[in-house]
């Protein structure tokens, strides 16, 4: 059966059947849409009616309360264009137009953040709110939490990348703050529903780093508060000097010698911070 036209919810569920393949990965369904001129269109005709009606009919069954966006629309956000960026569809609930809006900056860092990083981190946002940047993080415990409810709280916009579905909370925990972002900012997902619903807990956490690139992708710049040797917050680093997006990283994480990682990266080009002012000149402000 050849269509010529699709809707928003005819592509997502060609795209969630794809995604339910085995084998599948984030790279795997990448160079597979890169091989199309039009990628809703590949996937909706050379996909099984039966694959795609085990999908169709879960989705009948769940709250349809957001949208998607394809790499395929003119409006997918400029930022996410980024050959680094191997995303062509993102589940949202919000203003979109976040994505394309100038002063687009990451505060994000350790889940487990000491009670200093935490006053940092929700400092920062407020100065930058009042420097007009939208504070991106991703609603993990912590200083993402931290930089968020501040931000909202000085009366910024927020964006909310979230590593798990969009239709789902975690950590449970932030469900109020993750409704807030849904309702008044944008919160964003790049996680398969269906999926996502039916494999093993174990293999969910692979989803977490992508949200970290997904991140340094929409976001001018990133600033590190705090993170460990082996914090995922790493991963939006390796991003952002891959990326040529600027990284910021507060000097007290260069005062911690328990980690090695600030002054490889200072060496790769981020920025050690003392005050806002670095921040600040470093983004020509």
């Amino acid at each position: 059966m050849i269509i010529d036209s699709f809707s928003p919810y005819e592509e997502m569920i060609a795209y969630e059947t794809l995604w339910n393949r085995k084998g599948a990965t984030i790279k795997k369904m990448a160079e597979y849409l890169s091989h199309t001129d039009r990628p809703s269109k590949a996937q909706f005709t050379l996909l099984e009616e039966e694959e795609k009606e085990e999908i169709d009919n879960y989705f009948s069954n769940i709250e349809k309360n957001f949208s998607i966006i394809t790499s395929e629309s003119y409006q997918y956000p400029l930022a996410l264009k980024d050959p680094d960026h191997q995303i062509k569809l993102l589940y949202y609930k919000g203003d979109l137009g976040l994505l394309d809006a100038p002063k687009r900056i990451s505060i994000v860092g350790a889940r487990k953040a000491s009670p200093e990083g935490l006053r940092r981190a929700a400092k920062l946002a407020r100065l930058l709110v009042s420097k007009g940047y939208i504070i991106v993080s991703g609603l993990a415990e912590g200083i993402d939490t931290a930089a968020m409810t501040a931000a909202i709280a000085a009366g910024g916009k927020v964006i909310g990348v979230i590593g798990t579905p969009i239709n789902e909370y975690y950590p449970k925990n932030n469900i109020d703050l993750q409704n807030e972002i849904a309702e008044n900012h944008l919160l964003v997902s790049h996680v398969p529903i269906y999926r996502y619903a039916h494999e093993h807990f174990n293999t969910k956490r692979f989803y977490f780093p992508q949200r970290n690139v997904t991140m340094a992708a929409i976001s001018d710049a990133t600033i590190i508060v705090e993170a460990s040797e082996t914090s995922g917050t790493l991963t939006q680093a390796r991003a952002c000097v891959s990326m040529s997006r600027k990284l910021f990283i507060l000097n007290s994480c260069f005062e911690n010698s328990d980690i090695s990682w600030p002054a490889k990266y200072e060496a790769k080009g981020a920025i050690r911070v003392k005050d806002i002012g670095d921040i600040l000149k470093g983004l020509g402000e």
